[in-house]
């Protein structure tokens, strides 16, 4: 009988200890978080970080970033572990980038967020959709550390 590394064990041909360059195939696939399985909490868990683009829509424009990922977390939390999880990554993450927009435009009195805020614009939304995809594939994905200030635990 085969092992998960691939060889048969036997009394003379123990199986190989865990390490690093022995990892068995599942979990190099896995991960040491796993993955979501459930396609409708990965969907959802997508639309989290996809709605802190709410802030490009002309009606809910500064707080629009934060309220888009607080609202479909707060409706799906409780049903799908996995949105609750990406959730508070997608409001911590949007939360931060309000705050670093507002010191970004506050600096354009002195001409410094006018290269800032442009800057603080395009992270926002490069990160979004990494996360979103990352989501959207089960994966348990967490924004950059410096980046992010994590505010929900």
């Amino acid at each position: 009988m085969a092992n998960v590394y691939g060889t048969p064990e036997s009394p003379q041909n123990p199986p190989p200890e865990p390490g690093p360059g022995n990892i068995p195939p599942v979990v190099e696939r896995i991960g040491p978080l796993g993955r979501e399985a459930d396609p409708k909490a990965r969907m959802w868990a997508m639309f989290c970080h996809l709605a802190g683009l709410a802030w490009l829509l002309p009606i809910t424009p500064a707080f629009g970033s934060v309220l888009g990922p607080l609202i479909v977390w707060l409706i799906k939390k409780n049903e799908f572990p996995f949105v609750d999880d990406q959730g508070k990554e997608a409001v911590n993450f949007q939360i931060t980038m309000l705050i670093y927009g507002a010191v970004a435009a506050l600096l354009m009195f002195i001409c410094i967020g006018f290269v800032l805020l442009p800057i603080v614009m395009i992270v926002d939304v490069v990160f979004l959709v990494i996360a979103a995809i990352k989501a959207n594939d089960g994966e348990h994905y967490r924004y950059p550390y410096p980046l992010i200030i994590r505010f929900i635990k």
